[in-house]
């Protein structure tokens, strides 16, 4: 089990093939992707990456934060997720995984915010079909129709789908196909749609429900830190 990349959604676009053929594509960029800490199964019970991406102002990051990314040697990060991983997958602390990461033709799992609705009604919430056009309906074309039953048990049943707040939440799109990436720009383009808006937030990590490649790198594909740059030797008078 390797470690996931957090990438923002850049917008949807697409790829022609050889024959001419166009494949819908969302493009995902890592900007500075970095792991930022280590959880292990003798310290805190299983075994993860914590990743780090995207910049964000020192003003807005708390004293505790600072910390924090001090002592991985990272610039602080404006997201960070975990991702759990097997123990021969650890990636060193302030590594930088690439978008070499993922490889042509593997698949797999997004997950982000989608996009928020607000106010919704039971068709286009639920898909409901609605009432009748005629035959005695009027007004109430699209209503959602009976919510309850008779005396017994005389209530609606809790989680009954009803109108109400549409979006704004956690959704997993899996199976998605990596179609092309990009290692100087950053960018990894898959299949398809991709939770969210542009500028949203994206975790990716390997299909749980497909065959990683023999192609794909483990521990992952990354850029090591550069080790700081030695003191001059102080130059005798």
């Amino acid at each position: 089990m390797r470690s996931g990349v957090i990438a923002q959604k850049l917008g949807m676009s697409r790829l022609f093939t050889e024959d001419g053929q166009h494949i819908p594509v969302t493009v995902l960029k890592l900007e500075n992707c970095q792991v930022v800490a280590h959880k292990t199964a003798d310290k805190d019970g299983y075994t993860a990456l914590q990743v780090g991406a995207g910049a964000i102002r020192l003003k807005n990051v708390n004293k505790a934060e600072r910390g924090h990314f001090a002592k991985a040697n990272v610039e602080p990060k404006r997201k960070l997720a975990e991702f759990r991983v097997s123990p021969e997958n650890l990636i060193e602390i302030g590594a930088e995984i690439t978008a070499e990461h993922f490889v042509a033709g593997q698949y797999v799992d997004a997950t982000g915010t989608s996009i928020g609705k607000g106010y919704a009604g039971g068709m286009k919430r639920w898909n409901f079909g609605g009432l009748r056009a005629t035959h005695g309906v009027s007004v109430s074309h699209r209503s959602i129709g009976s919510t309850g039953q008779r005396q017994d048990p005389g209530k609606t049943f809790k989680g009954k789908k009803m109108p109400g707040h549409l979006g704004a939440e956690t959704v997993t799109t899996q199976n998605l196909e990596v179609v092309k990436t990009d290692a100087d720009r950053g960018l990894i383009m898959v299949r398809g749609s991709v939770p969210g808006s542009k500028g949203g937030w994206v975790h990716l990590r390997d299909a749980v429900k497909r065959k990683l490649p023999d192609s794909a790198p483990f521990p992952g594909a990354i850029r090591k830190p550069s080790a700081p740059a030695a003191a001059a030797p102080a130059q005798a008078e």
